[in-house]
């Protein structure tokens, strides 16, 4: 029914400017006018890490609820955890409009977003009264104009560990200036160490050890890579998101395809997955969560299979319509029990 709906609605959606569409999405979300009938959970997607039970691997990715306005409703979706943000210390308009476009040809998406969003303190003030039911990570980042910016992540972790399922180090966004500097081995141990201090230090007030995840950029050679692995490893973080948008403009269509910022979407399926691979490879006892061009059960087993315990999803959605997480599910359900594996744990790493 869902899926109808929306591709009916789809052409008109598409009609508007992309960032128009997507606030008109998080309204409808807001409002409850999107709503679905909720599935039994099949007990062979169940997935327990970091002492958390996600239903089913399949999450949305950062970027979409970008303040914290809506993380019940796409839970809602048949999502299995969703994370927001990404959030910043101060409130940040982004970059200059328009800044996202449709490759449509191409299945994908441009943006050039700039961390826009309203800052801790709204979102904290959402996650706070929100109804405590489902997975919620927080993703963080850094202010463009901030000059200490591991001060900034050490402070959204500070805020945000009280109310954060997890938390994500989100260093990988082409679109702050200087940001995927902070891949680089010394400035990425430097910053890792102070998270892990702040998160250390939020843990006498939250009794808990909150997970730290680190999300990386595909633009990695293996040399990049062994770095952030040898950096990560000393740090003990507890798993790392796999991917960020890529510079990287090969063989696309569409006439957008020469706009500055992130590609996402099908495209960036191969990439994001040969570094998921490289990443699983140098730490295979590290949960890695899978992103970039997921929109079919297909994808989301091949990204298990390379090394995924997890995997997330958002421009998919933006081209297969809010039924997406339902119909990924179904499909993943019957890609294990062809291959014969009993749980999603049991296919991870499996084609690394």
């Amino acid at each position: 029914m869902i899926s109808g709906l929306y591709g009916l609605a789809r052409p008109l959606l598409f009609r508007l400017d992309p960032e128009q569409a997507h606030g008109l999405a998080i309204r409808a979300l807001r409002s409850g006018a999107v709503r679905t009938h909720p599935e039994p959970a099949d007990p062979r997607l169940r997935v327990t890490l970091w002492d958390l039970d996600f239903p089913n691997p399949i999450g949305m990715a950062a970027g979409f609820d970008k303040n914290a306005e809506v993380p019940g409703a796409v839970l809602d979706l048949g999502f299995g955890f969703v994370e927001v943000g990404t959030l910043t210390p101060r409130p940040q308009a982004g970059n200059p409009r328009p800044r996202m476009f449709r490759l449509v040809e191409d299945g994908a998406v441009i943006n050039r977003l700039g961390f826009n969003n309203e800052g801790h303190e709204a979102a904290l003030r959402r996650l706070e009264t929100r109804q405590r039911k489902g997975i919620v990570g927080v993703n963080i980042g850094a202010n463009k104009d901030t000059a200490d910016k591991a001060a900034d992540y050490a402070a959204g972790i500070a805020v945000f560990a009280p109310v954060a399922s997890y938390l994500t180090i989100n260093i990988s966004s082409p679109n702050t200036p200087g940001l995927r500097d902070l891949q680089h081995e010394a400035a990425l141990d430097d910053l890792l160490g102070r998270c892990v201090a702040a998160r250390d230090q939020a843990r006498e007030v939250v009794e808990r050890r909150v997970p730290l995840l680190l999300k990386i950029a595909p633009d990695l050679d293996q040399a990049a890579c062994d770095g952030i692995a040898e950096v990560v490893s000393r740090h003990a973080i507890d798993g790392l998101i796999v991917s960020n948008t890529t510079l990287e403009r090969q063989n696309l269509a569409s006439a957008h395809a020469a706009e500055a910022g992130g590609l996402s979407g099908r495209p960036l399926f191969r990439l994001s997955t040969e570094v998921l691979a490289r990443m699983h490879r140098r730490l295979p006892d590290l949960p890695l969560i899978g992103v970039g061009g997921v929109d079919s059960g297909a994808a989301a087993y091949e990204k298990i299979r390379a090394g995924a315990s997890l995997v997330q999803l958002y421009t998919g959605l933006v081209y297969e319509g809010y039924d997406l997480p339902r119909r990924i599910c179904r499909d993943l359900v019957r890609c294990l029990r062809r291959d014969g594996f009993s749980s999603v744990a049991a296919a991870v790493g499996t084609a690394a």
